[in-house]
């Protein structure tokens, strides 16, 4: 694993959901001291509910200036332009960042630098702080994203490529769209915090309120809810069960649309991740409703580990990072068979079943990822990733549903 090393991260919204860059450096960070840097230079602002009020977390962040969040991270968040296009901008936000990283990195112990991006557009800062290493992290397809130049994004994109010396992609679709511009890119799956949700299987957790009065089954979803979430099919499946619960957990970014007013879908908005296994160990089923739209077609969601490491049966879009599990996935893309699938995944689920589920997850670990990624860097090639074990293939409950592949690498 990396150690004795200063890593000045770049990333959006340390407050924020957690993700997959938040996974990463809290644990590089029992190694390591970490500066996360908020970058929010991306995008313009839209006149948007949502980013008017990003624009005054942002004002309250700056004014607060750099914050100890633990013993070895240290979050600030510099005065930035989010004017991409704007070359001025672009020089003014180099400079600020520059001046507020370096600052951070002289009261901390004189260690070798590495520079960890997981935003796309921040090459005007490689080889800025002597680093001896600069990776790229490339989660998403950025220009995909809603109120994104994609034409700009993609550019600076390419010019961070230009620049890093290691480019770690977490899907297919991004490796191999990144492979053809990098000679050094490498397909690093998203991990799980298996410790953590594996105790939805081995614990008696507490039963949390919101769920305690629920009608059963429960039918979940976690994470954000943004433009990238069906939620036609959401209230479809919400119409055709009518007797099940489903249960939304995490920030909603876009209006409940058809699901407004269903007496049946619950809204609970954000939640603690520490508190996720308690949440999840109620979860008769868990759903991964994606579009299909370019920005999910390169996705790799992360919830698909969460809810296997917790035990729980998944039904999910067809997307290219999830494959079909015996007895564990379940693959539909549209309302009728998205209802027959959970009333499979309703009939696989005794508690055998959902510590089996859970034991495929043990593997998958971010510590795994870490190791892996670390093994890249020190020059010890492409590691073999152990993939999930798969069930028998008798253990399925329709074949048309549940091939014999297990999960792909992303």
């Amino acid at each position: 694993m990396i150690s004795g090393k200063n890593i000045i991260c770049f990333a959006s919204g340390w407050d924020f959901h957690p993700t997959s860059k938040h996974h990463v450096m809290r644990r590089l960070a029992r190694h390591n001291n970490v500066v996360w840097v908020n970058w929010h230079a991306s995008r313009r602002p839209r006149v948007h509910p949502y980013d008017l009020r990003m624009i005054w977390d942002k004002i309250r962040q700056i004014g607060q200036g750099a914050q100890r969040v633990t013993d070895s991270i240290t979050v600030v968040t510099p005065f930035q332009v989010p004017m991409p296009g704007t070359s001025l901008a672009r020089r003014f936000n180099t400079f600020t960042v520059r001046r507020a990283v370096e600052n951070i990195l002289e009261t901390m112990p004189t260690r070798p630098v590495q520079l960890w991006s997981f935003a796309p557009d921040v090459g005007d800062l490689v080889g800025r702080f002597g680093e001896e290493l600069a990776l790229y992290y490339c989660v998403d397809a950025f220009g995909e994203f809603p109120g994104y130049d994609k034409t700009l994004i993609e550019r600076r994109e390419r010019e961070l490529l230009d620049r890093v010396d290691v480019v770690i992609a977490t899907s297919g679709p991004l490796h191999e769209s990144k492979r053809r511009l990098h000679p050094n890119v490498h397909l690093v799956e998203h991990g799980v915090d298996y410790e953590r949700l594996s105790r939805a299987v081995t614990e008696d957790l507490p039963i949390p309120i919101e769920l305690a009065t629920l009608r059963r089954p429960i039918i979940g979803y976690v994470g954000v809810v943004g433009e990238w979430v069906d939620l036609d099919l959401l209230a479809a499946l919400a119409r055709g069960c009518p007797e099940a619960s489903i249960v939304v957990i995490g920030p909603v970014l876009v209006p409940h649309g058809p699901c407004a007013n269903l007496p049946n879908v619950h809204w609970l908005g954000e939640r603690d991740h520490v508190s996720l296994p308690g949440y999840l160990r109620l979860f008769d089923v868990g759903l991964i409703p994606f579009r299909h739209v370019p920005l999910t077609r390169s996705a790799n969601p992360i919830k698909l580990f969460e809810y296997l490491a917790a035990g729980v049966p998944v039904v999910s879009t067809g997307l290219p990072s999830v494959r079909p599990i015996p007895n564990a996935v379940w693959i539909a893309d549209d309302a009728v068979r998205t209802k027959r699938c959970c009333e499979d995944a309703l009939a696989r689920n005794s508690a055998a079943d959902r510590k089996r589920r859970s034991e495929l997850m043990k593997a998958e670990s971010w510590e795994a990822r870490l190791e892996r990624i670390s093994a890249i860097i020190d020059g010890r090639g492409e590691a073999q990733h152990a993939e999930a074990p798969a069930l028998p293939a008798d253990e399925c409950l329709d074949e048309d549903l549940c091939e014999p592949a297990v999960m792909t690498s992303t």
